[in-house]
């Protein structure tokens, strides 16, 4: 009896043990967003020093508090920088979210107890650390805390500019003393920074720089005076509503007028520089200092379709334009790409001693280098061929780093080109890095923070010397994210290339279910965006997310359509012009249909589809467009009416309403709500600055009207990532997770 009942424990415990061994291989949305099991590592910030010969990086010291860490970057050879003691004011150890040296290096300026603008945390407190007298002080003591902005050392080292309340002010850190530089700024009058959509689309938002000689200071103003003022509801933190203003200016709308001016650091003293053109139907989305008395300032247009680049000398006021670039769709600053790690920095990269500076372009068809010399504006062609370069980084003085992928768009890699133009095109990543590489290069082209990743492999960081790519230290390996990965049963991923009925061969990427059979019929997820700032099958790790819809039984599927910032040439990227909503629709509705066609494990009755921002646009547009292909499908945060999003992005895209507002009708989800058939399911935050969510409301009350079902879900105070809250994410993928197994007949 007593042997009877031991066997039966051990065969229960088998049991037990075999159904626990099964629950760990498998992923669970409590295991992905209510635990930190497959949190991966991530590389702190890095700042190059002395040209890169050295960097620095916020690091804790063993009581958890923030210091500065120096590592020489040919040996990795660590050194205390910045103790942590040193950095105590008010029996506290002040908390580092970003840090910069004078430029002689004996002081260092912490900006702490940030506060956020818009997207990111600009504003907050500043204090300065004086290795000469080990003292530490803060700036700005007489201004509320958290208030101020962008400061900076003046280049003799004497002062701290910086703005607080739309105003530029001048600080001597030594004595205290504080000049107000500007006076006019209110919220209307914007100085030194920038409002909404200038930062969403150009990300702008440090709106002044020092001259090299410390003389003066050149500064941005914008009017948004005329800008109308959008409301978004906070009706939970209150017995009464809060109206939340918003300046944000609408397709068809004006934008604020933007001019520059050069501060006297002395006298206060303001000269505007006169740039041609209506200051309203213009953009000035760069300025920099070439020398102390030579500015750098590209403008475009209102359509977005003409860039001039001029110069400017304060000595004379000497306007001088040396480059002009048209197209017949749209010119792009910093082009939107995997590879970029410089959005916000519109700068052109100045070479050649300061003689020259490098504009990248897509005038002959693909995206390629040109160094323009900045007297004569003549150009030399530094990327000769068919392809196209992806983004660039930095020069060693005689060879450009470029990022590219000549042979598959799904990936990148480092390439270094000669600057004289005559050279020929060199990959310096090494052949085991299959995949997407990316690199921060040091200013002087020795080194560089190389980060790879692949569809299987979560990002790992080293730091390599150049151009030999030999490793000098892994800096984070990420281990123990790829041992808890191990421990699952992952599904296969891979890649083709799929050619639609209208010929257009599109990159697509594959997650099959687990323990795949070829011979059954599996429900197939569409993951999408689609539109011009972004790709989705790409060799990037595919994330947990899509490994966990895939143990649930989907075939999760991304395909880039055209219109996406794919390495494919000008006419893939720009053939979406006056045609978004339309053009890329199109091509996914295409691709689905040739590969249900193709593949026979793919259940045609059983298809879904969803995405987030332009991917929540994308999903309601294939619904309503194409209901005989979709018949699921779960939207987040999407523009359902072009004419409720921003003008600079929408425009650029799409043109001026006023001169063809039927464009705008036709690429419009809402336009086609009448077709819905299937399963929609709309998300929103309701405290989406970006995308309001006054597009789902207008999309709902079209769908009532036409007395379509659909399914709706408000975040309420939600920000466009809709991540505010605790248990947010969690809750919203369960949301989207249950609605797709429940319509696919997967509970």
């Amino acid at each position: 009896m007593k042997k009877t009942r031991m066997i039966l424990l051990l065969f229960l415990g088998c049991i037990f043990l075999s159904n626990a061994q099964e629950t760990d291989s498998l992923l669970s949305l409590d295991r992905i967003y209510s635990s930190s099991e497959f949190r991966g590592d991530y590389a702190r910030p890095v700042f190059w020093i002395e040209e890169g010969n050295a960097f620095v990086s916020i690091e804790k010291d063993a009581k958890g508090n923030d210091e500065l860490i120096r590592y020489e970057s040919k040996n990795y050879q660590k050194s205390v920088f910045l103790a942590s003691g040193k950095l105590q004011a008010n029996g506290q150890n002040l908390e580092i979210e970003d840090f910069s040296l004078s430029p002689d290096g004996t002081k260092v300026l912490i900006f702490t107890n940030s506060s956020r603008v818009w997207r990111s945390n600009t504003k907050g407190d500043y204090w300065v650390y004086d290795f000469s007298s080990g003292q530490l002080k803060q700036l700005g003591r007489t201004f509320p805390p958290s208030s101020l902005m962008f400061a900076k050392f003046s280049e003799d080292n004497q002062f701290v500019a910086y703005v607080h309340h739309f105003n530029i002010y001048k600080e001597d850190f030594q004595t205290g003393e504080l000049t107000q530089l500007t006076e006019d700024g209110t919220g209307d009058i914007i100085n030194g920074t920038f409002d909404w959509v200038y930062e969403e689309e150009f990300g702008m938002r440090d709106g002044f720089m020092w001259s090299p000689d410390a003389s003066k200071i050149a500064f941005w103003q914008l009017n948004a005076s005329e800008i109308g003022t959008f409301y978004m509801i906070d009706n939970t933190d209150s017995v009464y509503s809060e109206p939340i203003p918003l300046q944000y200016p609408k397709a068809g709308y004006d934008p604020s007028s933007a001019k520059v001016g050069i501060i006297n650091s002395k006298t206060s003293e303001v000269n505007w520089i006169n740039i041609p053109g209506d200051p309203v139907q213009h953009y000035l989305p760069a300025m920099q200092w070439i020398d102390e008395d030579l500015l750098l300032i590209q403008q475009l247009n209102r359509k977005q379709n003409q860039l001039v680049i001029y110069t400017y000398r304060p000595s004379s006021a000497e306007l001088h334009k040396v480059y002009t670039e048209m197209e017949k769709t749209w010119v792009d600053l910093r082009y939107p790409d995997i590879s970029s790690n410089q959005w916000g920095n519109n700068d052109q990269l100045i070479v050649d001693q300061g003689k020259a500076f490098l504009r990248m372009t897509e005038t002959d068809g693909w995206r390629h280098i040109y160094k323009i010399d900045l007297r004569s504006g003549k150009k030399k062609l530094l990327t000769p061929g068919e392809y196209d370069v992806a983004s660039y980084y930095q020069t060693d003085d005689k060879n450009l780093y470029i990022s590219a992928s000549p042979e598959n768009a799904t990936q990148r890699y480092l390439y270094k080109i000669p600057l004289n133009g005559n050279g020929k095109l060199t990959k310096i990543t090494p052949g085991n890095f299959e995949g997407v590489n990316t690199y921060n290069v040091a200013p002087n082209g020795k080194y560089a923070i190389h980060s790879f990743t692949n569809a299987h492999t979560p990002r790992t960081v080293q730091l390599v010397n150049l151009p030999d790519h030999k490793s000098i230290k892994t800096l984070v390996s990420n281990q123990n994210l790829k041992d808890q990965l191990n421990s699952l049963k992952l599904p296969e991923t891979s890649f083709f290339q799929v050619t639609t009925a209208s010929g257009i061969e599109m990159d697509a990427r594959m997650t099959k279910p687990l323990n795949f059979d070829p011979q059954k019929k599996y429900p197939v997820l569409f993951h999408v965006y689609g539109e011009p700032w972004g790709v989705v099958a790409t060799d990037q790790w595919i994330g947990l997310y899509e490994i966990y819809m895939a143990q649930q039984g989907f075939v999760v599927i991304n395909i880039d359509n055209r219109g996406t910032p794919s390495l494919k040439g000008s006419d893939w990227r720009k053939s979406i012009y006056q045609q978004v909503g339309v053009l890329n629709t199109k091509d996914q509705a295409e691709a689905a249909t040739k590969v249900l066609a193709t593949y026979d494990f793919l259940d045609d009755q059983r298809v879904s589809v969803w995405g987030w921002s332009g991917g929540g646009s994308m999903t309601q547009n294939l619904l309503f467009r194409y209901p005989e292909i979709y018949q699921t499908g779960v939207a987040v945060a999407g523009v359902a009416n072009q004419l409720f999003y921003d003008n600079v992005y929408q425009e650029r895209y799409m043109g001026l309403p006023s001169e063809d507002m039927a464009k705008f009708i036709e690429g419009s989800p809402v336009t086609y709500a009448k077709n819905l058939e299937g399963n929609l399911l709309l998300i929103h935050g309701t405290g989406d600055d970006n995308v309001h969510y006054q597009n789902m409301e207008f999309l709902v009350n079209e769908l009532i009207r036409q007395n379509k079902q659909f399914d709706m879900m408000a975040y309420p105070n939600r920000s466009h990532g809709i991540r505010e809250g605790q248990n947010t994410s969690l809750h919203l993928f369960t949301l989207i997770t249950r609605y797709l197994l429940e319509h696919n007949g997967m509970n």
